[in-house]
This record gives structure tokens, sequence and C-alpha cells, in this order.
């Protein structure tokens, strides 16, 4: 049987950056931006760097039920593959993906909020 790996310590060390920012989002693009920052720091730092990792291989998702797609290069990536499969790191870029997805729900059901913030006078 093949040992599990777990990168959770890396998820503790991102989470309260995450949980500030996607506070001050102001739009659902903006947490769809973050998002995508902090999955790109957590795969650096499981990946060590050797991934070619780029803004489009991961988005922000709430539609779909893992809240998140992947593209099909970095999932054809056999080292990426072997970690995604022998690891904790689907689960934790699923409960990273819920947070945020929760987030883009509210900011979702409240536009005129967002609106007033964002064209809110100086």
């Amino acid at each position: 049987m093949a040992r599990q790996l777990s990168f959770s310590k890396y998820e503790q060390e991102l989470r309260p950056e995450l949980r500030q920012n996607l506070n001050i989002a102001e739009s659902t693009e903006d947490v769809k931006k973050f998002f995508v920052y902090t999955i790109r720091k957590l795969f650096g730092r499981v990946l060590e760097g050797k991934e070619p990792f780029t803004y489009e291989d991961i988005r922000l998702d709430p539609q779909e039920q893992s809240g998140f797609i992947i593209s099909n290069k970095l999932m054809g990536n056999p080292d990426f593959a072997a970690v995604w499969q022998n690891s904790d790191l689907s689960n934790i870029v699923k409960r990273i993906a819920d947070s945020a997805g929760n987030r883009h729900r509210h900011l979702q059901k409240n536009p005129a909020k967002t609106e007033a913030k964002i064209f809110q006078a100086p």
C-alpha cells in the first residue's frame, strides 16, 4: 500500500491569508482571483516550484460539485497527477474551494452591497 502524503501543514499556513483576502473581497471576481492565488501558493509549496502552473490551470466554479476545475494540462502532468492521487491535496483544495465558494455565493446574493462599496465616493 502506498504511503499517503499530507500537506495539511501548508493549508494551515495559507488559511489566515485566505480568510483575510476573502473578507476584503468586494466582488465575485475578487473571490475567484484570491482562490487561484492561494492554490498557486499551495501547489508551489507542495511541488517545490517544479510544476509550471499557470493562472488558467485552476479556477473556482461554485456550480461544480467539487467547487473548482483543474485543467486537463495540469491533470495530465504525471508528477502532479501522482501527488494528487497519493495525498490529501484534493481534500485541501476542496476545503479552500468551499470557503471561497461560500464567499462567492454571499457576494452574488448581495450585488447592491458590492456595488455600493465599489462606487462609494472617497
